[in-house]
């Protein structure tokens, strides 16, 4: 899974550089050496949030929208995990697997999650075809044990937390670290006062 310096919505100096690194001249991105040269011109347009040159990609596209492109990432993955929500609009359009796994097995709605991206979590929520691939894609885990609410949770951003929980979202999976959600976020932070709230309701049902 990539993960951009502002995943979380948080940026120093230093990671403001890495990923300056990622453009090159005329705004293009130099995409790693590993990305097959039939798919760059697909993880260029999703690293930029380019929807016109997304579109042109996929129109020129040989084989699946859902390859992956970049560290077992695919389109979706990438255009959650950056924030850009006509690009993932139009994969959706085309047909983008909402449940395909990265490396990590993790889910776009992963990215989404930990990006905080709220209107792009309602959009993959309300793009699934029905209640069982909600709940799934709620419950997915990815290799460290992590639903996509564990990735709200640790990003504080309550948000998103709200809108898991009111699509169903478990408050009680604990990932390989043995940490529901509530136990994420930092102390006295709207994120953990709305976590603690719910899975008290929860316990005493």
């Amino acid at each position: 899974m990539a993960v951009p310096g502002r995943r979380n919505g948080v940026m120093d100096d230093e990671e403001n550089e890495d990923d300056n690194a990622l453009f090159g001249e005329d705004n293009l991105v130099d995409i790693e050496s590993d990305t097959p040269p039939h798919l760059r011109a697909l993880a260029s347009a999703s690293h930029l949030g380019d929807a016109h040159a997304l579109g042109l990609a996929l129109d020129n596209l040989e084989g699946s929208i859902d390859q992956p492109v970049e560290d077992g990432d695919t389109a979706l993955h990438l255009c959650c995990l950056y924030g850009h929500l006509d690009c993932v609009q139009l994969l959706i359009e085309r047909g983008a697997n909402l449940e395909a796994k990265d490396e990590d097995g993790a889910i776009p709605l992963h990215d989404a999650c930990a990006g905080g991206y709220t209107e792009i979590v309602q959009l993959l929520i309300n793009s699934a075809n029905n209640a069982e691939n909600i709940k799934r894609m709620l419950e997915t885990v990815d290799a460290e044990g992590d639903t996509p609410l564990h990735h709200a949770a640790r990003g504080e951003h309550p948000d998103v937390i709200g809108l898991l929980l009111a699509s169903g979202a478990s408050l009680t999976i604990v990932n390989l670290y043995g940490k529901i959600p509530s136990e994420l976020p930092e102390p006295d932070t709207e994120a953990r006062r709305i976590l603690e709230a719910a899975t008290s309701a929860v316990h005493c049902q």
